[in-house]
């Protein structure tokens, strides 16, 4: 199997594939984009995991997806919107534990996302 962060990859496939797999994948497209990226395999790897909620139809998800690219975002720029509200959830997680779920968070997050909100951050995960 080949990626294209530009393409949305079958799930069945992508989902079929070890996740080391998948993050070294992403990684091979990154490189041969000529994307370098500090931290490459924390950035893959949080690619990845968007990647596999894409595939495994998380809603938040996948509308989050569709309307940050009806906002104008490509679908990688979207892919790392997305990756940096997981990263942000994380951090804020382990930086003060509530009784709130991170799953809860995150999603609550992702929906609110918008592309000029992220694109204004400069955040790239």
């Amino acid at each position: 199997m080949t990626y294209n962060a530009e393409q949305t990859p079958a799930a069945g496939q992508w989902l079929a594939l070890d996740e080391q797999e998948r993050i070294a994948l992403v990684e091979t497209w990154h490189r041969r984009a000529g994307i370098r990226l500090a931290r490459a395999r924390l950035r893959a790897t949080v690619h990845t995991v968007v990647e596999n909620q894409i595939a495994m139809d998380v809603s938040e998800v996948v509308e989050t997806l569709e309307r940050l690219r009806d906002e104008g975002l490509s679908r990688h720029e979207a892919v790392h919107a997305i990756g940096s509200v997981l990263m942000e959830q994380i951090f804020a997680a382990l930086k003060s534990p509530s009784k709130r779920s991170l799953a809860d968070s995150y999603q609550d997050r992702v929906r609110r996302l918008a592309a000029s909100e992220w694109l204004r951050s400069g955040a790239d995960f």
